[in-house]
């Protein structure tokens, strides 16, 4: 069983480094609130050893990551409270050693892959690096149409991680030397890997950003669909979730995509804001779905102006999404006026 000092270590890493996941956490049943702060902080702890890029060679990560892995799985004793946590934890819980080993695996691509050519391998990163995340909060909260579940818990993931990634392309750049954003979307739209080094704004990088926050929306329309499939008292706090990584989507159109100049970022009265919000229109009508199409800033290709909330601050409704978004444009929501409005 997870001590509570090891919960307490982990609640701390998270509130430290992963502000805007903390808030939903702590909207979570405490069941699985204390679990979700030891898997993230697992997570952190993982991140750390490839991001040390300045204080360990590349042949030490390794050696680390491939020790992280099997402490997680239970092979051998954990030398750090957080890890003794996680391997209790994933056996309590079932969680498959396919998704530790896809979860490390990204970390070690982390250590030499600083480019992605096509979607496609980014997309294959992030089932490691963000949907294996999804699925691994879907086993601690005990869902039980996990089958139905799992396919919009690896949407969210990566819906999640690609907007981490759109905003963060600057902090990339200086922190790490990497570019996520796929390299055939740039050439798509003129944008050079030297423009965007040299941090040189323009017309051709604000597209080539337009049409992966199209992609990334795509992804969290289907990410959505599924919320109804958890448990109903973990509903809220994915919705929540959801809400506040999609919002960082009006924070760079705001700035017309220039993530170049600098990171976006969310402000704690505006967290707040969208968390009280939320909370108002879930308490009217409990449809995940329904909530998130009227609060959030991701836009719905059937939307009219008379079906979101005048507050609402996203783009303009009626607009076209990017690829798959044709798959999430069934009939209206009806009923209530509902509104509502990556890593952190």
């Amino acid at each position: 069983m997870v001590k509570q000092e090891q919960i307490r270590q982990s609640k701390e890493i998270q509130r430290r480094t992963g502000k805007t996941f903390h808030l939903a956490t702590r909207v979570l049943p405490e069941r699985v609130r204390h679990e979700t702060y030891v898997l993230y902080a697992f997570f952190r702890v993982a991140d750390e050893v490839v991001d040390a890029v300045d204080t360990a060679p590349p042949e030490e990560q390794r050696r680390r990551l491939e020790e992280l892995r099997r402490q997680a799985l239970g092979e051998e004793d954990a030398d750090d409270p957080v890890l003794t946590a996680f391997a209790e934890l994933r056996e309590t819980h079932d969680i498959p050693a396919s998704d530790v080993d896809v979860f490390i695996d990204a970390m070690l691509s982390d250590i030499d892959t600083d480019r992605y050519e096509t979607y496609e391998e980014l997309e294959a990163y992030m089932d490691g690096s963000a949907a294996a995340v999804g699925r691994m909060m879907t086993q601690i909260m005990e869902t039980p149409q996990a089958e139905q579940a799992l396919p919009h818990a690896t949407a969210l993931g990566e819906a999640f991680q690609l907007s981490n990634f759109l905003r963060d392309v600057r902090e990339d750049v200086v922190e790490r030397d990497r570019i996520y954003l796929p390299q055939e979307t740039l050439r798509k739209h003129g944008v050079t890997e030297e423009q965007i080094l040299n941090f040189e704004f323009d017309e051709n990088f604000q597209a080539a950003m337009r049409e992966e926050l199209q992609r990334a929306e795509a992804l969290y329309r289907e990410g959505v669909e599924g919320i109804k499939y958890l448990p109903e008292d973990c509903q809220f706090a994915v919705l929540l979730a959801a809400v506040l990584y999609a919002d960082h989507h009006h924070e760079i159109r705001t700035r017309d995509c220039d993530v170049l100049s600098t990171t976006p970022s969310l402000s704690t009265s505006r967290k707040l804001y969208l968390l009280a919000k939320t909370r108002l229109y879930w308490a009217l009508e409990r449809d995940p779905v329904a909530v998130f199409r009227r609060v959030s800033v991701v836009p719905y290709p059937d939307e009219s102006e008379t079906t979101r909330d005048s507050g609402h601050s996203g783009p303009s409704p009626g607009r076209t999404t990017g690829s798959g978004a044709s798959r999430w444009t069934g009939g209206r929501v009806s009923g209530w006026l509902r509104s509502f409005t990556r890593s952190e």
